[in-house]
């Protein structure tokens, strides 16, 4: 930056801190959350609509990038629906998530301290998952008589670059790219008790315009990243039908990120979360959930303590 003013220097340094903040949060934060039961079935033809509200506070570590002080406090709405189906006489089911971010994001750079606020969409994420054992395709009657015992699934979800994204800026809350995540998870009832444990990996697509034809860089640069594999396990009790509470926890690593072909190697994620969830009804048709978690080792990326308050207004068939 030699031979450019103070003023140029601090909006360099800004869209440096935001965009790498932003980069942290979305593949870590957002993308590794942990959800539990997300393999259990539900009767034939059951919709849920969700609305949540999640609120992530933390540091970030950003390796060997000259940024020290780096901290965000960002709220995410979330709007998803949910319907299950018969898939060749096995239990599917169907997700569509549509989550918004606002934010407020901190750092110093070389002495130089900012505060940027954002808000805009994130990408939009939708999952299928059916189950391959223990969950054949059932209607209400046919569930109440049913009692779980091992069940193994398989979904996939893939994240829609839809989410707001300017090419000429380094902060967005969109990746500019496509997500799919394979996985499959086992779940087995003893009881009132209940295990799950997920294994997949996210695989993506390249950013073909990051941070491009700009004030700071005339070129085109693509950005890509490896592969991230990711684990969950989860163990939970059921009070009573419908309000259960779990204790949550995820490892993954992975994901070095290149920029046309450079890898940075410090960018190397190895990180894991741990929480707990508590889900209780309110009505025939309504539930609450509220879910807490916190990084337990974080070797690069968003050090965040979260917490998500979930309504959620199920039914069968046309709305009650």
């Amino acid at each position: 930056m030699r031979g450019q003013s103070p003023g140029y220097l601090r909006i360099f340094i800004r869209s440096a801190i935001t965009g790498l903040i932003a980069l942290c949060i979305r593949n870590g934060a957002f993308a590794q959350d942990l959800a539990p039961r997300a393999y259990v079935i539900t009767p034939l033809h059951t919709n849920a609509i969700t609305l949540s509200y999640g609120f992530y506070s933390g540091n970030l570590d950003l390796g060997n990038i000259p940024i020290t002080d780096a901290s965000a406090r960002v709220s995410v709405p979330v709007l998803s629906l949910f319907h299950s189906m018969n898939f060749f006489g096995r239990t599917g089911n169907f997700v569509v998530s549509l989550p918004y971010g606002v934010g407020n994001f901190r750092g110093t750079v070389l002495g130089t301290e900012t505060n940027v606020y954002r808000s805009g969409l994130l990408d939009s994420v939708y999952r299928f998952s059916v189950n391959l054992k223990g969950g054949p395709s059932m209607t209400v009657q046919e569930y109440a008589r049913w009692r779980q015992k091992t069940i193994i699934g398989v979904s996939l979800r893939v994240v829609a670059p839809t989410g707001q994204y300017d090419s000429t800026k380094l902060i967005n809350w969109g990746n500019n790219r496509w997500g799919f995540k394979p996985e499959i998870g086992v779940s087995r009832r003893w009881g009132h008790w209940l295990i799950d444990a997920y294994g997949g990996a996210w695989f993506y697509t390249a950013n073909p315009v990051f941070f491009s034809k700009n004030q700071y860089n005339p070129e085109v640069i693509t950005q890509t990243q490896s592969p991230i594999g990711a684990f969950e396990g989860h163990l939970s009790y059921d009070v009573r039908p419908r309000f259960w509470a779990s204790l949550d926890g995820n490892f993954w690593f992975g994901g070095k990120t290149s920029l046309n072909g450079v890898e940075n190697s410090a960018s190397q994620l190895q990180n894991s979360r741990i929480g707990g969830t508590v889900s209780v009804p309110v009505t025939k048709h309504q539930s609450i959930k509220v879910s807490y978690n916190n990084g337990a080792y974080i070797k690069y990326g968003g050090n965040f303590q979260n917490i998500t308050f979930g309504w959620q207004y199920s039914w069968q068939g046309r709305p009650q």
